[in-house]
């Protein structure tokens, strides 16, 4: 203990704290970057899923495979997929394009899942109006399927991107200085761990709770309309 008081005012500098703020950043691009591209090419491959007609069934075989071998392998392994895979034809990538396009492909994965998920809880009976009324399978997804589908989809979105800002200390493994990069850093100048890990955790503490709170404010805000409906059909009985 009085090693760490002793070490507090030279560690609290300018100098590193911007280094841990910059770090902070770094972590949270990456999460944001890499779950947000994977969000949006998840609703292309469930698009692809549940394409109907014995014609796509290796198309559905391939979306299928991919979500369940994807969603068995730990991530650090994908990572290490990613960085060979990318030294062999672009040995000029960089690290973080490499970390994003691995948070890319574990995302689209887990998102994938969670957008059928939502998709399917929207009632048969729309879908099959939407195609009486002579709807595209692409305007009944945009215009009837999907509105109704987000209070379901966003909420567990929301939480997976939280829970992997924690996941991204794993690509430090292949040298990207984010936050937990820099933390080993600090650490090895000599720094207690535990002063250097306790302000690496609230770190990362700071980053997830704001989305954990947009991702609850969400779910009640989305929920809200459903739950008038219901009230107002428990009145009438």
């Amino acid at each position: 203990m009085e090693r760490i008081l002793e070490q507090i005012p030279r560690f609290f500098t300018a100098d590193n704290m911007a280094l841990l703020l910059q770090s902070a950043g770094l972590t949270l691009a990456m999460t944001l970057t890499g779950c947000l591209i994977g969000f949006g090419l998840a609703f292309i491959l469930v698009f692809l899923r549940q394409t109907p007609g014995l014609w796509a069934l290796p198309l559905r075989v391939v979306c299928i495979t991919y979500v369940e071998v994807f969603r068995r392998i730990p991530f650090i392994v994908v990572i290490y997929l990613v960085l060979f895979f990318i030294q062999t034809v672009a040995s000029d990538a960089s690290l973080f394009t490499i970390a994003v396009i691995s948070i890319c492909i574990y995302a689209i994965a887990y998102t994938a899942d969670i957008i059928r998920g939502g998709l399917e809880s929207v009632p048969v009976t729309q879908t099959e109006a939407a195609r009486a009324m002579n709807f595209g399978r692409l305007r009944t997804l945009v215009t009837v399927t999907l509105p109704q589908a987000w209070p379901v989809i966003l909420p567990p979105a929301i939480a997976f991107a939280v829970s992997f800002i924690k996941d991204t200390a794993l690509v430090s493994q292949i040298g990207v200085f984010e936050l937990t990069f820099r933390g080993k850093e600090l650490n090895n100048q000599g720094y207690s761990g535990i002063l250097v890990f306790g302000t690496i955790a609230m770190c990362y503490f700071l980053m997830s709770f704001p989305l954990s709170m947009l991702g609850q404010y969400l779910e009640k805000r989305l929920a809200t309309p459903r739950g008038e409906r219901s009230a107002r059909k428990i009145r009438r009985a």
